[in-house]
């Protein structure tokens, strides 16, 4: 929340208006047609060998519906990455977006979402690295991983989405 005195985020760091659009747009274009338990595990799949080759101590779980289809560690991770995506998840089911698009929505408006979206932070949390599936315009679930810095974690979800869209 703005409080006066004090500048707001978005004078701070006028680039979050884009980086909002750049995560909305990445929501649109990764709307799937279809997403199965197969798709589930091709994708979790393709993102757990991704992070070996890349030496990233990552934990992965994908969510359709109510059940987890797909869950994955890496070497180097602890019980605290299931944890940190499980707050994540929820976040993703709250608001139906990314955890970072909803990290930056609430910086866009000044304010911090640990302490203005109402939620519980011991079961939620808006650190990147957790994403909506969509199967046309639908929320179906979440994918989401936790290990790296959260833009990075962002990133690993959104290349293994691109590339199971590209074969697809």
């Amino acid at each position: 929340m703005y409080h006066p005195g004090m500048m707001s985020i978005t004078s701070e760091h006028p680039d979050i208006n884009r980086r909002v659009a750049t995560l909305l747009s990445e929501e649109a274009e990764l709307d799937f047609a279809r997403f199965s338990v197969d798709d589930a595990w091709s994708v979790g799949s393709r993102l757990r060998q991704t992070a070996v080759d890349d030496g990233h101590a990552v934990t992965i779980s994908i969510i359709l519906g109510t059940q987890r289809v797909f869950h994955a560690a890496t070497s180097g991770v602890a019980a605290v990455n299931d944890a940190w995506l499980e707050r994540k998840l929820r976040v993703v089911e709250h608001y139906a977006a990314s955890t970072l698009r909803v990290r930056y929505e609430f910086l866009e408006r000044g304010e911090d979402f640990a302490r203005d979206s109402l939620l519980d932070r011991r079961t939620h949390v808006a650190a990147g690295g957790a994403f909506p599936l969509r199967v046309q315009g639908t929320l179906v679930g979440g994918i989401g991983v936790s290990g790296l810095e959260m833009h990075k974690d962002h990133d690993l979800v959104v290349e293994a989405l691109r590339a199971h869209a590209a074969n697809t």
